[in-house]
């Protein structure tokens, strides 16, 4: 169905700026845009829905913040669920989605979760608790440029900006029965874990007195995952990786040399390297998975990352979990069983939490990556609840 611009008269302006003046010059649109502005917006395509649950749903673009620091669009979904609100609106969570790959057509705004039988199920369980979901492809997936693959600042934004832009969007267009509230938390699953968690951090600060930022629960969360960057170089692993953590080490170079071009990384990219980090721009998770059978990551570099000027202190800037400052309570449940995301680096996250004293509740599960979500609910849902209303 067409875009539909939205009709107001100064923002009317600024769109039309937008596709006049070039992208991301001193003078575009999204430079003198507000965070969390709606640009357009279209109904979701019905097979998109979370099954069951939902009564509306909506395609929104809106400004939020790249990896360089500017006013950028990003794309994203607002879920509502039957019945009436509650006095207030609806209850807000903003859901941070797991690795799903960097091209365009990766957008689950455009072709759903990557694992929608898991992911649906999971979401339509909050949506029957009388929660609204809004969800950002973040950045760059979907929208002009490369999404930055595990930037914890950046991808924060777009989380934030997505309520602000989905409570903007649902003030206009939606009767008073299905407005959404100002209260939220987000919730997110592994590389959406790592950005719950992320924005966590930062939720009170970016979504001003606009939001009331309650909590936040990541499950399968990422930490330290720039420690895994640092021994690689030629012929190291010695062995090739499962696929599935190739494909998201490779996502990450390929995340970095797009943000970070002055670290050189394609100075020391081997052939195979050059044809594995293109590939990744252009293929789907589970799709370019298939691809990386018994392909050894250390064979895509000629020397090691590690040696570059500036690499360890880019990578622990770009991708380092925030270690204290959390000014309200999160929850993070991992699985004892998930080869996706290796437990022991996050106890070792939660450890130094807990040694600096934040509000994180953690907890874990005799179940896969996967199985976490599902198995982490009796838990989640009280948690959730209690943030809602006020507790901690």
């Amino acid at each position: 169905m067409p875009v539909r611009p939205l009709k107001r008269g100064t923002l009317a302006v600024l769109v039309l700026l937008s596709v006049l003046l070039p992208y991301g010059g001193p003078a575009s649109a999204e430079a003198r845009t507000p965070r969390g502005s709606v640009v357009s917006w279209s109904p979701l395509a019905r097979s998109l829905w979370i099954p069951e649950t939902t009564s509306r749903a909506f395609v929104l673009t809106y400004v939020t913040v790249d990896a360089f620091g500017k006013r950028a669009r990003s794309t994203g979904t607002v879920f509502v669920p039957r019945g009436r609100a509650p006095k207030g609106g609806w209850p807000v969570i903003s859901w941070a989605h797991g690795t799903s790959g960097l091209h365009d057509s990766c957008a689950p705004s455009r072709t759903g979760p990557a694992l929608p039988e898991r992911d649906w199920k999971y979401l339509a369980s909050w949506m029957r608790q009388g929660y609204a979901v809004v969800a950002s492809d973040y950045a760059g997936l979907g929208t002009r440029g490369l999404p930055a693959y595990l930037d914890g600042k950046t991808t924060a934004y777009n989380v934030v900006d997505m309520v602000l832009a989905a409570r903007e969007f649902s003030g206009r267009h939606f009767p008073r029965s299905a407005r959404l509230a100002r209260k939220w938390v987000t919730i997110g699953q592994s590389q959406g874990a790592g950005a719950a968690v992320y924005t966590a951090r930062h939720a009170t600060e970016f979504g001003g007195s606009r939001l009331d930022y309650r909590g936040a629960v990541g499950t399968g969360t990422p930490a330290y995952i720039e420690n895994y960057l640092l021994p690689l170089g030629p012929k190291v692993p010695p062995i090739a990786l499962p696929p599935g953590l190739t494909a998201y080490l490779t996502y990450i170079f390929t995340s970095l040399r797009h943000v970070h071009p002055e670290l050189g990384i394609d100075e020391i990219l081997t052939p195979t390297g050059r044809e594995y980090l293109s590939l990744a721009e252009k293929e789907c998770v589970f799709t370019f998975e298939k691809h990386l059978k018994n392909v050894n990551v250390g064979d895509y570099f000629t020397s090691p990352p590690s040696a570059l000027p500036g690499f360890r202190k880019t990578v622990r800037a770009y991708m380092g979990m925030p270690e204290s400052g959390f000014d309200k309570p999160f929850f993070m449940a991992h699985g004892l069983k998930d080869t996706d995301v290796p437990i022991p680096a996050t106890l070792a996250y939660v450890g130094v939490l807990r040694s600096n004293r934040q509000p994180l509740t953690f907890k874990t599960y005799a179940t896969d990556h996967s199985g976490t979500l599902s198995a982490s609910l009796k838990h989640t849902v009280p948690f959730v609840k209690r943030l809602f209303r006020g507790g901690s």
